[in-house]
């Protein structure tokens, strides 16, 4: 079995930064890739940013310039660096892995993490 934690979020105001953490473990043969999603109220999961094991980034437009993702292949680890915070940035964030285990490829997600932009 495979398992992801978050920590990281919090509240903070416009123009603050956080940095969010995800670690996957558990029987991990491969990652393919890990990433990040978004869920604010009344609205869709969305794709915030991800990486590949070949450390390709892709990242929403939203986000562009202000948010960067990287990873710790050693620890099984991806974190999101959040700043320029707006309150538009406000959601629950999710963190997603694509992983290989012994009983083949899956994708999993992590428990959430609330990130509140508020003045």
């Amino acid at each position: 079995q495979v398992q992801l934690v978050e920590s990281g979020g919090g509240l903070v105001q416009p123009g603050g930064s956080l940095r969010l953490s995800c670690a996957a473990s558990g029987s991990i043969l491969s990652i393919y890739g890990m990433g990040w999603y978004r869920q604010a109220p009344g609205k869709k999961r969305e794709l915030v940013a991800s990486v590949t094991a070949g450390s390709s980034t892709n990242y929403v437009d939203s986000v562009k310039g202000r948010f960067t993702i990287s990873g710790d292949n050693a620890k099984n680890t991806v974190y999101l660096q959040l700043n320029s915070l707006k309150p538009e940035d406000t959601a629950v964030y999710y963190c997603n892995a694509d992983i290989r285990g012994p009983l083949g490829r899956y994708n999993y997600w992590g428990q959430g993490t609330q990130v509140t932009v508020s003045s």
